[in-house]
């Protein structure tokens, strides 16, 4: 009889979700924003409690990473004997559905890595070795190469991959359920707010470090084994032939527990404890779920569920035994069980004979009144339910055994509980700016700040002997590179005649651009966001900042060769992200204007996209061919290294280097503006290129700090 058959439908297709569920699919589509700003508060209460909800307080690291190996190694099995035996159909239902639930954390793979390093912090070792892990996951140097990148093929392949890109879609996506946001929201919530959770966050990566490959993507890479490079899916592995990702990840936890000693240790624990029990909880609800939907009719009574709510809307001249179907499909919201017997006893079905029911035949073909209402995978769900009926329905369904639905994500409504006090001066706005987590007022000084450096950047700019082009063309910004390289190294050839500084001026000079120096790359800080890092048009600006820091070496790292030079000069400053620093009576007001500017820029990636690239530009090619070589003259004179300069007149180069990186940023940006926007955009785009590019050394009148003030009014007025 079918009736058994149509009444194991079980209850997660008929249940209504719960509104604390969904919480986490909408927290996902927050946090994934890269200007996207964590609140302080009651919420990062709630997060605490959350990660220190978990089981087996006492365990230890070791102990916990050997358990997480050997969790990971049974669930695995767990997976391999659920496809055994299933038809290939039926496994290509779980395949489909495991690639979707594990989208959610395996599209971001690392994300919650990309705020820890920060211009504050850029040249703590403890932060470069965590920039070294996050840049492996990266795959720094190459676009499309991350982690989340490679599992993207493998949607490809299995047509799923409508709402992939970017990650924010994801959470429009119905057939992911919301339980399978729960971890990486978290997470990646947490990595918003790096100073409050970087232990934890360092605990949950290796905890995923020493489960490896998602023990559910087993059952993928059986059936789609050349669908990308698993290696690169899998957290725990190498990246060519540089370290695994257990292996730096455990590295970076010993040099955070070394630099803030045993209470660190607590907390990386707690976040791996935390992240272990919830892969566990999440692994066994999924498997439940599979299970479940090796019955076609779970997949149907899914399916009608959630397009029951538009379907309720029509259908009202329709009767099936006596009812509206309007008034079945709005009870198939909640219960899709009654439906589908009266379905299977209905003309519209055929049971066991898909080909000859009408619902999948006349109804959906061209002339049906559903033509288009169900996609070519829904219709495939309706006749494999059809093929699995061996009779009509007898009588109601009573209710199937219930699926335990996922734990809440309780976090309260997004909003700040208090939204501070704006910097009182530039002083204490570098301060401020220089750590990535913020209260309104200060993220909204930030916004201002850069409106109004880029007015007076735009004051005049036609009339200025702008050095870029007044028109893009596709043939690109490499020519005029060149052109540029050469007219700095002809103006160091006549200068190199005059005089060069006196000692005393060029200690003062090289003190006051400490506050700049020191934060080397802070106006491309935004690009460390996962999805920008490793973007066509961003990945070469993550290799610039990556470099700046000295690519997870300490001797490498520029700050750090800054304060070798100020030390040779005599002068020992205070840690950059300290008070004492931004405090410092050596230092004039005006040596913090433009550091606020680079911090303040950088916090807006997208809102500002097309400034920060002209102003890199502007950056990487200020010095390459004449002022690095004229400060190596001074340098030199008076005895002190010039290895500062050194190093940028080679890493900046137009050839190879972050110079001819910036262009290829900038020519790849405006060639996706014309394919996507046309002329007109693409106008308006590069102008906005050329302000950014003139905003590194804008002009100082009294007029052009009018349209300063104009321009900060207006975008206070817009908000």
């Amino acid at each position: 009889m079918s009736a058994p058959t149509v009444a194991a439908a079980p209850s997660r297709a008929t249940r209504t979700p719960s509104t604390a569920a969904e919480a986490a699919r909408t927290v996902y589509g927050r946090v994934v924003d890269p200007e996207a700003a964590l609140p302080s508060g009651r919420l990062l209460t709630e997060i605490r409690t959350e990660l220190e909800g978990s089981l087996d307080p006492e365990a230890g690291l070791d102990e916990l990473r050997r358990r997480a190996a050997d969790w990971s190694a049974a669930e695995r099995l767990q997976y391999q004997e659920l496809r055994e035996g299933l038809p290939q159909e039926t496994r290509d239902v779980l395949v489909r559905r495991t690639a979707l639930a594990c989208a959610p954390l395996s599209l971001m793979s690392g994300a919650w890595l990309q705020w820890l390093s920060s211009p504050g912090n850029g040249d703590d070792p403890a932060v470069l070795a965590v920039l070294a892990l996050y840049a492996s996951d990266l795959g720094v140097g190459a676009p499309r190469a991350s982690r989340g990148d490679a599992y993207l093929p493998v949607l490809r392949q299995l047509d799923i991959s409508e709402n992939a890109v970017p990650a924010r879609r994801l959470t429009a996506d119905q057939r992911i359920d919301d339980g399978h946001f729960r971890l990486p929201a978290l997470l990646l919530a947490m990595s918003r707010r790096p100073d409050d959770f970087l232990p934890e966050i360092l605990g949950a990566d290796l905890c995923l470090r020493s489960v490896g490959l998602l023990p559910a993507l087993t059952l993928v890479r059986a059936q789609k084994p050349t669908a990308t490079r698993w290696d690169v899916v899998d957290p725990a592995t190498a990246r060519g032939e540089g370290r695994t990702g257990t292996d730096l990840a455990g590295s970076a936890v010993e040099a955070v527990i070394a630099r803030d000693g045993e209470e660190a240790r607590t907390r990386i624990t707690t976040g791996f404890r935390w992240a272990l029990a919830t892969l566990r909880e999440w692994s066994a609800r999924l498997h439940t779920e599979l299970t479940e939907a090796c019955d076609p009719v779970f997949e149907m009574a899914e399916l009608m569920r959630l397009r029951a709510r538009e379907g309720s809307v029509y259908h009202h001249d329709y009767a099936l035994e006596g009812r509206q179907l309007s008034d079945w499909l709005k009870e198939c919201q909640t219960d899709p069980r009654p439906m589908l017997a009266a379905l299977s006893r209905s003309r519209l079905v055929r049971p066991g004979a898909p080909e000859q029911s009408m619902l999948v035949t006349g109804l959906v073909g061209e002339k049906g009144r559903m033509f288009r209402v169900f996609s070519p995978e829904d219709l495939g769900v309706v006749r494999r339910w059809i093929g699995s009926l061996s009779g009509p329905a007898e009588g109601t369904p009573e209710a199937g055994a219930p699926l335990a639905p996922a734990r809440p994500l309780a976090l309260s409504a997004w909003r700040p509980e208090d939204g501070g006090k704006p910097p009182a001066d530039v002083r204490e706005a570098y301060h401020l700016l220089l750590n990535r987590t913020d209260t309104p007022a200060v993220r909204a000084y930030a916004r201002e700040y850069v409106h109004s450096w880029l007015g007076r950047s735009r004051h005049g700019i036609d009339d200025s002997s702008m050095a870029l082009p007044e028109q893009w063309t596709p043939r690109g910004l490499r020519p005029w590179l060149v052109d540029m390289h050469d007219q700095h190294s002809e103006a160091f050839e006549q200068g190199a005649e005059q005089e060069l500084p006196s000692r005393d001026e060029l200690i003062d000079s090289t003190v006051q651009l400490a506050p700049l120096t020191l934060i080397d790359g802070a106006w491309i800080k935004g690009f460390t966001d996962y999805e920008h890092a490793s973007s066509e048009i961003g990945h070469s600006l993550f290799d610039t900042y990556w470099d700046e820091l000295g690519n997870g070496q300490a001797d490498l790292n520029h700050p750090l060769i800054y304060r070798e030079v100020l030390l040779e000069m005599g002068f020992d400053l205070p840690p950059t992200a300290s008070r004492a620093f931004a405090a410092y009576d050596g230092f004039r007001d005006g040596s913090f204007e433009l550091p606020v500017y680079w911090l303040s820029i950088g916090r807006f990636p997208q809102t500002f996209m097309p400034e920060v690239l002209g102003l890199n530009l502007a950056m990487e090619l200020s010095g390459v061919g004449g002022t690095y070589r004229r400060a190596r003259l001074a340098l030199k004179k008076y005895g002190f290294s010039t290895r500062f300069v050194d190093i940028h007149n080679t890493v900046d180069n137009v050839a190879t280097g972050h110079s001819a990186w910036a262009a290829d940023a900038i020519d790849t940006y405006l060639s996706s503006i014309t394919a996507s926007q046309g002329a007109g955009a693409l106008d308006a785009a590069w102008q906005r290129v050329r302000t950014g590019y003139r905003s590194l050394n804008p002009p100082s009148g009294f007029r052009a700090r009018q349209a300063a003030r104009r321009a900060a009014r207006n975008a206070t007025k817009g908000r």
